[in-house]
């Protein structure tokens, strides 16, 4: 009984002799790529301005040199943006209803009934 617990159920240990060293080569190579792969990324974070444009700002600036460009020509005509294409309801029919409440308060005078 002494001799199986004895045993060596594992495989052979002398022929895994190179896993050791060959792991310590994938360790260090893959450190001095990390090393060179924070060294460029550093150049070019440095390499990029403070701070950028708003890309609204820009767009806001060349619609504004558009407009001034189109104004500038001696035929003239400016075009406007559509901005009520997307409307259900017309641009003045709901005005038109809200002044029609308020005239509603008031009698055949014109003036306030309650006063």
């Amino acid at each position: 009984m002494v001799g199986f617990f004895a045993v060596n159920n594992f495989g052979d240990t002398r022929s895994g002799g190179l896993a050791g060293p060959m792991g310590l080569f994938i360790i260090v190579l893959m450190s001095i790529a990390t090393v060179l792969l924070i060294r460029n990324m550093n150049k070019r974070l440095r390499r990029l301005p403070d701070s950028f444009d708003d890309p609204k700002t820009a767009e806001r600036e060349a619609e504004i040199a558009r407009l001034d460009a189109e104004l500038r020509r001696p035929d003239a005509q400016v075009t406007r943006p559509r901005v009520d294409t997307g409307r259900s309801v017309p641009p003045g029919a709901i005005a038109d209803a809200q002044v029609n409440d308020a005239d509603a308060d008031k009698g055949p005078t014109g003036s306030d009934e309650g006063t």
